[in-house]
């Protein structure tokens, strides 16, 4: 006979979230892993010391990690999720009968704590990665990946008028106005050698001039003018989202902004630093103080640094081999862009100081270039026109010109690095090192686009991302015993850890 099941529900039994949540389950082992204790430390001074009580911190950041691992997309769906899950309510410490936070009150809390607290958690993450032995700290890879903004293209305008609204909606006595972000200020700390007044005034007149790509939030300093470029994000803008930029993508152009990886060469993989810029932000702009942070902040003495063709800029090979680390970086080769013969067909004669052409002759020092930092030779125009191979070699009239950079002893010395087995090595290595982080953020937990808007969000957006993949592998390291899962992952049961004593009802 065919069964009917009617629907009737009685009184639960006397039962607890303890009882019902398995030993080996994931959030378990999560909870004894990760002590997140210390992030009511980190946002202590964001409380008045009377009033109310707020939402946990430690819920709060917890919530951050379950949006994470379930590859959730807003506030909204997640605490809909967590009302339905016996665990996720386990891990959050809320009983059956017990309201949850309004998802509203998530947002209120991240607009409060601003990006440095996100940015303290991300490295509160990465020192346990430490402790644990996770980072090797000898080779560093850079990288960066395109993620779309949170706003449509047909939401871009000229810039003067997306910036006058904004004018309108935050004054500059408003506390909510975007600059305010609760950033936690920089304290005064002594240098660890003696300087004298004169070197300490020229320390802080070098600080003050730098573009402080860190500290800014990834935002570009648009006061720069090169003679008469103009940037097109210099009069066009985002009504929707002002601080994304238009990228180029496989379907065309989009809004979108540059997500920064530096991570370590151990076989952890721990990134070491997140940092997300305007799309129009090359990747290499930002390298130097991503380097220095992860250097300084991290008590790091790398033997070398591993990047792409973009990251192999003049400045960064100088600064990188100054501080006595191997720049493993291609150098640009821009000849291919001429049919005429390209500056490796040129050889330089240091003791007299001239180039020797395919054809046999000089070219002699001619002038400098301060603003490119080059030194111009070039040949006699008398020479150059009746050479047989000018067709090949130039459509001047006035003479071959080739240019040599005043660094050129540092870009000598990277070429160099190109023919050894290291470099080789660092290179294939860089292929499957970094990238496959950014595979793994935007197909598992929606690094494709960002669900925030503006820098600021959008960097403790990432930065939260980045610390959830580095509790990935830390969470591997404590015999989690499985590769890192998709969304999802967390309702799978894993294996127990410790021979727990079961929970009387």
């Amino acid at each position: 006979m065919m069964g009917r099941k009617e629907r009737a529900f009685g009184p639960l039994p006397p039962l607890t979230l303890e009882g019902l949540v398995p030993l080996d389950h994931f959030y378990r082992h999560l909870e004894r892993s990760l002590d997140l204790i210390f992030v009511r430390d980190l946002v202590r001074d964001r409380y008045a010391p009377g009033g109310r009580p707020s939402v946990d911190p430690v819920v709060f950041f917890k919530l951050q990690l379950v949006m994470f691992f379930e590859g959730l997309r807003s506030e909204r769906q997640l605490l809909q999720v967590v009302a339905d899950r016996l665990s996720l309510r386990w891990y959050l410490g809320y009983d059956l009968n017990e309201p949850l936070p309004d998802h509203s009150s998530l947002s209120r809390i991240r607009e409060r704590y601003g990006l440095a607290i996100f940015r303290c958690f991300f490295e509160a993450i990465v020192e346990q990665c430490l402790a644990a032995g996770l980072v090797w700290g000898r080779e560093l890879y850079f990288d960066a990946t395109k993620v779309a903004a949170n706003a449509s293209l047909d939401s871009v305008g000229p810039r003067f008028a997306v910036e006058a609204h904004l004018a309108t909606l935050f004054d500059a006595g408003d506390a909510g106005a975007p600059d305010d972000q609760g950033a936690i200020a920089d304290e005064a700390v002594p240098l660890p050698i003696e300087l004298t007044a004169e070197a300490q005034a020229e320390l802080a007149g070098a600080a003050a001039r730098r573009h402080d790509w860190i500290g800014g939030a990834g935002r570009p300093d648009r006061s720069v003018i090169r003679g008469e470029y103009r940037r097109t994000t210099d009069f066009r803008a985002s009504g929707t989202d002002p601080d994304a930029s238009l990228m180029r993508t496989h379907g065309g152009v989009d809004l979108g902004y540059h997500d920064h990886y530096v991570v370590d060469g151990g076989k952890g993989r721990v990134v070491l630093a997140a940092l997300v810029t305007p799309a129009e932000v090359m990747e290499n702009q930002p390298m130097l103080d991503l380097l220095w942070r992860v250097c300084f902040r991290w008590k790091l003495r790398p033997r070398q640094v591993t990047g792409d063709t973009t990251y192999g800029t003049t400045e960064n090979i100088v600064a990188v081999e100054d501080a006595g680390i191997r720049a493993y970086v291609p150098l640009p080769n821009f000849d291919h862009r001429t049919p005429f013969f390209g500056r490796d067909r040129f050889a330089y004669e240091a003791e007299r100081d001239v180039y020797r052409c395919p054809g046999g002759q000089e070219l002699r020092f001619r002038k400098h270039k301060y603003t490119e930092r080059t030194r111009v030779y070039q040949a006699s125009a008398a020479v150059c026109n009746a050479c047989p191979l000018k067709a090949q070699c130039t459509g001047s009239a006035k003479g071959r010109q080739v240019k040599r950079s005043f660094d050129e002893a540092y870009l000598k010395r990277v070429r160099a690095y190109h023919a050894t087995e290291a470099y080789q090595k660092a290179m294939r290595k860089r292929n499957v090192w970094v990238e496959p982080l950014f595979a793994e953020a935007k197909d598992w937990h929606g690094l494709r686009q960002f669900r925030l808007r503006g820098l600021e969000k959008v960097n403790a957006e990432a930065l939260l991302i980045a610390a959830g993949q580095n509790l990935k592998r830390l969470l591997s390291w404590r015999a989690w015993g499985r590769r890192p899962f998709p969304s999802g992952a967390a309702g799978v049961v894993l294996p127990a850890l410790l021979p727990l004593p079961v929970p009387v009802p």
